[in-house]
């Protein structure tokens, strides 16, 4: 979504027409769920990805077609033999794709606010509603919401928003929960959810890879090693921050969102007992530490010694990963970034 935003923000303004495509429900197997959106530009461009194939294919012509002659519309796909055949999505799914065609120099403001809130990182939650019978086209409301469910910003009807907020009232979902979309009551919620901090406790090769790989599924990395020539813009470049100097200063002091996740890979036993010792003390809400079982034995008997509890190691990932038979640095992040996404949304890890 962001890139889709930044998009729109930088071309509608400054003299390029655009439609905003957003999946607002699904049923059954589709290729994305509900949230995800696309940017489609007269000549065919796109910017984001409803999932591809024929469908997507499809939504870039209706988009065309409503920028052409400046008209919103919610349009149903079922993928069935016309949309899934060649993508292999004949499952009998079905999405909803509202289409909002913004001529240039169009009023963005709306958009901005959903900007702000993905920056601000207090998450909102964005309601939709549509015309409930099958006049064409069909009208919509976007209600962007704070976690309170205060009004932030509306685009399309503002009845249909107005009756998405009095749903809300009852309907909608705390963010700490890191609910996935639902319905009420004919109303269609996307959270929109605050990014979890991951604090990477080791700048090697390791720490890296999964710097990189755990900012694309939107985890803010803050890095923090020894030694300032391997914490660097160049090694880091997407770090939300990074930080050189001494553990045993830096980490019991480090401000943390509430949530953080905690991931100990430094270049050695001892520093892996340094970083282990003092995270054990944040209020983390995932901890887990690479290694072999029998160096994790080794250091668990240590922190054990130095006052740490049984309860207090039992809950680290340790050795951290999913196994999947990793045996290269790219391999190991890929099996710590999914345990860490799978811990994230509440699943088996």
């Amino acid at each position: 979504m962001r890139d889709v935003l930044s998009a729109l923000i930088a071309s509608v303004p400054h003299g390029k027409s655009a439609a905003f495509c957003q999946l607002m429900d699904t049923r059954g197997s589709t290729p994305q769920k509900a949230g995800a959106a696309m940017l489609v530009f007269p000549d065919g461009r796109q910017v984001g990805t409803l999932g591809g194939g024929c469908v997507e294919a499809e939504v870039k012509r209706h988009a065309i077609e409503l920028l052409r002659i400046g008209t919103r519309n919610v349009v149903e796909f079922l993928l069935d033999h016309d949309y899934g055949w060649d993508d292999g999505l004949i499952c009998g799914g079905r999405m909803e794709v509202l289409i909002e065609p913004l001529p240039a120099g169009s009023e963005v403001r709306f958009f901005r606010s959903i900007m702000e809130v993905i920056e601000s990182n207090h998450g909102g939650t964005l309601a939709v509603a549509r015309d409930r019978d099958d006049s064409q086209p069909r009208q919509f409301g976007l209600t962007l919401l704070s976690p309170s469910g205060a009004i932030v910003a509306m685009l399309g009807s503002a009845s249909l928003c107005r009756q998405a907020k009095a749903v809300a009232e009852d309907a909608l979902r705390p963010l700490a929960t890191r609910p996935l979309s639902y319905r009420a009551e004919g109303i269609a919620f996307v959270p929109i959810l605050p990014r979890c901090e991951l604090l990477i406790f080791g700048g090697g090769h390791v720490g890296q890879a999964v710097a990189s790989l755990a900012q694309q599924v939107d985890f803010d990395v803050t890095v923090v090693d020894d030694r300032p020539d391997v914490v660097t813009d160049q090694r880091f470049p997407t770090a939300m921050r990074r930080i050189a100097g001494d553990f045993r200063e830096v980490l019991p002091t480090l401000p943390l969102r509430d949530g953080s996740f905690g991931l100990v890979v430094t270049r050695g036993h001892n520093h892996d007992e340094i970083g282990l010792y003092h995270l054990l003390k944040r209020p983390l809400a995932y901890l887990g530490m690479i290694g072999s079982k029998r160096k994790i034995r080794l250091i668990y008997d240590d922190l054990l010694e130095k006052g740490i509890t049984p309860e207090q190691l039992a809950k680290v990932h340790a050795p951290v990963g999913l196994d999947i038979g990793s045996r290269t640095v790219e391999e190991i992040a890929v099996s710590i970034v999914a345990q860490l996404i799978a811990h994230r949304n509440g699943a088996s890890s």
